[in-house]
């Protein structure tokens, strides 16, 4: 009688202990670290991307990172847990090879051979006017572009420019967006361009499945990703 009612208090135990394991123990567990946003400029021993040589620091989502693409290509990844999200693209274009900005800057009252003047105020609205401008020429040359690509299919708006800081230039935030006819975004473009007296500087990045870089795949990715975008381009050292 008495082996049986150790028979029986033993199969209880043997029931009991992992339910008291399973409610008890995450109590002891230690508590989970919440990281702050930040961004991680990762070590890139290709000095060849411009990008590792500019990006300077600024804030981000929580486990994205950015750094400079592995390569020569001016690209900067965005990424999350070892996934790569998109990237973002810049073009320097020498003043003495680009005869448009060359008058795009006459026009504004910057004749060749001036001097740069970053504390003239009158200086830095005459630089903005042929930003302006460029920008105007870029949103012409899209939309005829994409019309003829889309027809009336898509419905095709540019964003107001704002003025934004590039590093510390005086820069123009542009974009454009492409529309479904039944809903929807077929593309979305967002750019930034600044000048430093000798060289036009262009940051680009899209949701656009015909681009092959300076690209999100996703469109809610750029979506999050755009405000940081604007707080990394006013931290590059430039010039």
């Amino acid at each position: 009688m008495l082996r049986l009612y150790h028979l029986l208090l033993a199969s209880i135990l043997l029931v009991l202990i992992p339910l008291g394991a399973k409610f008890l123990l995450p109590q002891f567990s230690p508590p989970k670290v919440v990281k702050p946003p930040a961004v991680t400029k990762l070590p890139n021993p290709n000095q060849g991307n411009i990008w590792q040589k500019i990006l300077g620091n600024a804030a981000a989502l929580t486990n994205w990172e950015v750094a400079a693409c592995k390569g020569n290509a001016p690209l900067l990844c965005v990424s999350s847990k070892g996934e790569l999200l998109g990237t973002v693209e810049i073009n320097v274009y020498p003043l003495a090879k680009n005869e448009d900005f060359q008058k795009k800057l006459v026009a504004a009252g910057i004749p060749p051979g001036s001097q740069v003047d970053y504390q003239s105020s009158k200086y830095q609205t005459q630089v903005l006017s042929a930003l302006k401008a460029w920008v105007a020429d870029q949103y012409a040359a899209f939309v005829k572009d994409r019309q003829g690509k889309y027809g009336k299919q898509i419905l095709f708006s540019a964003y107001p420019p704002q003025l934004l800081p590039v590093g510390k230039l005086q820069g123009i935030r542009y974009g454009f967006v492409g529309l479904k006819q039944q809903g929807g975004v077929q593309e979305q473009h967002i750019g930034h361009v600044a000048f430093d007296g000798t060289k036009l500087y262009v940051i680009t990045t899209a949701f656009d499945p015909g681009t092959q870089t300076g690209k999100f795949e996703k469109l809610e990715n750029l979506a999050i990703f755009q405000p940081y975008l604007d707080a990394i381009a006013s931290d590059l050292r430039l010039p």
